[in-house]
């Protein structure tokens, strides 16, 4: 005996896409290579790494960072202009840093 199909359900797709992670970078900087600023940026980068990695919607870049470069020139801050040259590259949605006066 042949069985006939009344009705089709459709399969509908699922509503759980993955969403694209925010690609995440940070950047920190002290102004001379004293011991105690030496230790600041260590801290400043590892909390930047921690707290971007424990969002899940963030993927981490890098963390970018200048010691012993003063914040009033960009000349010889490689680690700030490899930041914003990556952004550029489209390679960066989100930078985080300390505050405006860091960079």
């Amino acid at each position: 005996m042949k069985k006939i199909i009344k009705e089709i359900t459709p399969i509908k797709k699922s509503d759980t896409k993955e969403k694209a992670k925010k690609r995440v970078a940070a950047y920190a900087r002290v102004s001379t290579e004293q011991d105690e600023q030496l230790h600041s940026l260590q801290v400043q980068r590892d909390y930047y790494e921690e707290y971007i990695k424990s969002n899940p919607d963030w993927e981490l870049v890098n963390i970018y960072y200048d010691e012993g470069i003063t914040g009033t020139s960009l000349k010889h801050r490689k680690g700030f202009n490899q930041m914003i040259a990556d952004a550029l590259d489209g390679k960066i949605d989100v930078i985080l840093v300390k505050s405006v006066w860091i960079c």
